[in-house]
């Protein structure tokens, strides 16, 4: 069918009216688009479309496959070892790909995970290993390639080549209210993974209250949308759904995520970053046909801290480099003694954004040393005049907007209150 075959309006009516849109309607409009020929007011209009009256199977796979072939596509094929990838929804304290693509190297498995920078209460990975001296996210692909040959993990920004209409829909969904269409999350995240040429990909999909999909229900539909855009393109796709009602870990900011990502290496760090770490890898090993190797033995062994190290020395970073600290810190003390019950994603991601961990906008530059440290997990006793909460950063005029995020973000209970915690991986769906 001739490239002028459809024009923007017939396609926008078509989904404004519940109708299904044909493959080439699809194909156009996408083409149309990120050549600059279908304008952005008109792409908002089909997107709200969208987001209003949703799509199907077979227009989420073509949507996809629309988008991936707006750019090119690597192939890891040539690669000694099977190639496995981890895609987060994004939580707050999220800072699991970091222990997690050495630790998958360390097994056999090629990681090369290609991340983002954070955007409001949610980190970017790229922002955490930025906090190292020297590391850079900027790799051409032959430097992907020979890193991922030599060191076995690779975390670094994707090149503009990768799936360009996504990248123009991404922003413009960001200023239209469009950001929660489900076909629209799901084919924005699967068009750069298969792209990007993973042989198997798990995908970690955040719910609660620090979560994007605060549900389960809506958290479900956006893995079972995942996974079947993975499954329909070749790729052996699994999602779990992990809870973000509570952030992960015990600090949420960029070094202090670091530095707590190495104590996991280390054979410390906190328990739930560790389950979680665990479970993705063995995910990961058993897409790639690795499934035999136990992680749990190769990060008690060390030898995913070595990885970790060569990975960052790859990419110019110092694994030796002190980590940057705050020039001012605040203590939050416990208000009361008791059995701490809540402590809420979104006050904490809330607060680290605000003391300058995260950005407003994409060209906001963010704070290397600034976050939140917890000292105590929902389900810990705590004592009043205790430190509940340590906030740092070198503004120290950033506090106040800091702490009127957390107003409302725990609860201390009478000591002796029973405490059900939520499981940390609530599903899986393959």
């Amino acid at each position: 069918m001739p490239e002028n075959a459809h024009d923007a309006v017939e396609v926008i009516s078509a989904k404004r009216d519940r109708l299904e849109l044909s493959g080439s309607q699809i194909d156009w409009v996408i083409g149309a688009y990120t050549r600059g020929e279908v304008a952005d007011e008109q792409m908002s209009s089909l997107a709200m479309a969208i987001l209003l009256n949703g799509m199907n199977r077979r227009e989420i796979s073509r949507w996809t496959g629309a988008m991936i072939a707006s750019g090119e596509r690597m192939d890891f094929s040539t690669l000694s070892r099977p190639t496995a990838d981890k895609h987060s929804t994004g939580g707050v304290g999220d800072k699991i790909t970091l222990p997690l693509a050495p630790l998958v190297a360390a097994c056999g498995v090629a990681v090369p995970q290609l991340s983002g920078r954070g955007l409001g209460h949610t980190g970017g990975t790229l922002d955490k290993l930025e906090a190292i001296a020297g590391w850079r996210a900027g790799l051409s692909n032959e430097e992907m390639f020979a890193q991922l040959e030599s060191v076995g993990a690779v975390v670094c920004a994707a090149g503009d080549g990768l799936a360009p209409a996504d990248k123009k829909l991404y922003a413009l969904r960001d200023v239209t209210g469009t950001v929660e269409a489900i076909p629209l999350i799901a084919s924005s995240i699967m068009s750069k993974k298969i792209a990007e040429g993973t042989g198997a990909l798990v995908l970690d999909v955040k719910v609660g209250t620090g979560a994007f999909m605060k549900s389960v229900e809506s958290a479900r539909e956006l893995a079972e949308t995942m996974v079947a855009l993975g499954q329909d393109a070749g790729v052996h796709t699994v999602a779990l759904l992990t809870d973000m009602s509570t952030p992960l870990g015990l600090s949420a900011g960029n070094a202090v995520e670091v530095q707590e990502s190495v104590d996991v290496l280390a054979g410390g760090g906190p328990a739930d970053v560790v389950e979680l770490t665990l479970a993705l890898a063995r995910e990961m090993l058993a897409g790639a046909g690795r499934g035999d190797v136990d992680p749990a033995e190769v990060l008690a062994s060390g030898r995913a801290m070595d990885v970790w190290r060569r990975m960052i020395r790859a990419q110019d970073g110092d694994p030796d480099a002190p980590l940057p600290r705050a020039r001012e810190s605040h203590v939050v003390a416990a208000p009361s003694s008791g059995v701490l019950t809540r402590l809420d994603a979104m006050a904490v991601g809330m607060a680290a954004w605000r003391l300058g961990a995260g950005r407003a906008r994409k060209e906001d530059p963010v704070q290397a040393g600034a976050g939140v440290v917890w000292h105590a997990r929902p389900g810990d006793t705590v004592t009043a005049g205790e430190p509940l909460l340590t906030l740092l950063t070198d503004d120290p005029e950033r506090f106040d907007r800091a702490l009127a995020s957390l107003e409302d973000g725990y609860d201390i209970a009478p000591a002796g209150t029973p405490y059900e915690p939520t499981p940390l991986v609530i599903d899986r769906i393959a």
